[in-house]
């Protein structure tokens, strides 16, 4: 007779993994939406921050899962 039951072999490592793996598709997404709004803005708004349109294309130019 096994003394295993039925919640002692549930995978509890599984809620974390979702949560973690939701988590890096959200920051994938505001990643990629955030460089393309950055594409759209105007030479008053770079100045404002210190940007030039070189440091707009080398962020614009990288992809999702890099910061």
């Amino acid at each position: 007779m096994s003394t295993l039951t039925q919640n002692s072999m549930t995978n509890h490592h599984a809620p974390g993994l979702l949560y973690q793996i939701g988590e890096t598709l959200h920051i994938w997404h505001e990643r990629y939406r955030t460089r393309r709004e950055l594409t759209n803005w105007t030479a008053r708004d770079l100045h404002d921050v210190g940007l030039s349109w070189t440091d707009i294309a080398h962020e614009a130019d990288k992809p999702f899962w890099r910061a």
